[in-house]
């Protein structure tokens, strides 16, 4: 079975999957209910319509803040600050549930991300243990650096920190494409890939057991 082919067959009627509770979201109109660190968007009309309905209130200055005020009013638990993207949509969804609400999947049985300052060091006990598409704290999606600005004046990590350990990540997932053509990186604080087998000639003829590879580049 390729990685997440059965959370497709959940999604098939959604076009937007988000990690996060209904009853959260819906009955408690809470702004923790759902997570925006990574989701999955389909490509039509409806997304583009849900975009421009999210976007409005993202702008800097008076908008934003003001737009914090309604949030901080009408979501539970949110302190006073200005508009986050997270809680835009919480309140879209609890708000105007019969407009968007039955095309969203709120995921919680499948972890679409996990925090990077748990994950980053453990890439080593995860290759030694796990797999890919395991979709739990062993092995989520992806790995979600909340808090890194790198292009900003104001993030939660220092930027040497958030870049060497993006650096990590993206070894990692990288050696798990490279690993089905027989190589890998050096370490996974190193870009320079080394051969770990050699068993054909032609490095096209590969098993893509996990279905990591897009259709398109399989032979």
């Amino acid at each position: 079975m390729a990685l997440l082919d059965a959370e497709m067959e959940r999604y098939k009627d959604s076009n937007f999957v988000m990690h996060g509770w209904n009853e959260m979201v819906y009955d408690q109109n809470n702004w923790t209910g759902l997570n925006t660190g990574s989701f999955l968007l389909r490509n039509g009309q409806w997304e583009l319509d849900i975009l421009d309905a999210w976007a409005p209130m993202g702008p800097k200055g008076k908008v934003r803040e003001e737009a914090g005020k309604v949030l901080t009013r009408d979501l539970k638990g949110r302190p006073v600050f200005k508009a986050d993207d997270q809680s835009v949509i919480v309140y879209l969804l609890a708000t105007q549930r019969e407009k968007w609400g039955e095309k969203v999947y709120l995921e919680n049985a499948y972890y679409l991300h996990g925090y990077w300052g748990i994950l980053v060091d453990r890439y080593e006990e995860m290759i030694e243990n796990y797999h890919p598409g395991l979709g739990d704290h062993r092995w989520p999606l992806v790995t979600h650096f909340v808090g890194c600005k790198p292009c900003g004046k104001f993030g939660d990590y220092l930027v040497e920190r958030c870049l060497k350990q993006m650096d990590r990540a993206f070894n990692f997932g990288d050696n798990q494409i490279l690993q089905i053509y027989g190589s890998t990186h050096k370490s996974s604080a190193s870009r320079r890939v080394k051969r770990v087998r050699n068993e054909t000639s032609n490095s096209l003829e590969v098993k893509d057991e996990l279905g990591l590879l897009h259709p398109a580049m399989k032979p």
